[in-house]
């Protein structure tokens, strides 16, 4: 028997198989009691967000500090869903002109993320 036969196993077939079989969930890191809540601060409700809902993503307000795992193990806390995959945007605030005062003012920078649940979960809100 030699190592590096032409015959093929049939066990690099089967883990195809189960690839495309498999539910993916994002790394869900545990917070402490009421913390789910400040980390995930609200719902985005925009147009874009409003049509990737039909597509199975939905967006939250989050914190700057927030992370990856921490947002995931809030969403399966507060929904009882577990999201496949999250996203997150960095917004930075945009200078506007003051309409009292002569000027330029700042807005504030945001923080929103995309999270993607698996084919079959749903999020409802209110």
């Amino acid at each position: 028997m030699a190592l590096f036969g032409k015959t093929k196993t049939s066990r690099q077939s089967s883990r195809q198989e189960e690839k495309g079989k498999r539910i993916h969930h994002a790394h869900a890191r545990k917070s402490s009691e009421g913390v789910a809540h400040e980390i995930i601060r609200a719902p985005w409700f925009s147009e874009k967000a409003l049509i990737m809902t039909e597509k199975g993503v939905y967006a939250f307000m989050v914190p700057s500090r927030a992370t990856k795992a921490e947002i995931a193990g809030a969403i399966k806390e507060i929904y009882k869903v577990e999201p496949c995959k999250i996203r997150i945007v960095n917004l930075p605030g945009k200078k506007k002109a003051m309409r009292a005062k002569r000027g330029v003012g700042t807005r504030a920078a945001r923080h929103k993320a995309y999270v993607c649940l698996n084919k079959g979960d749903t999020i409802q809100f209110g």
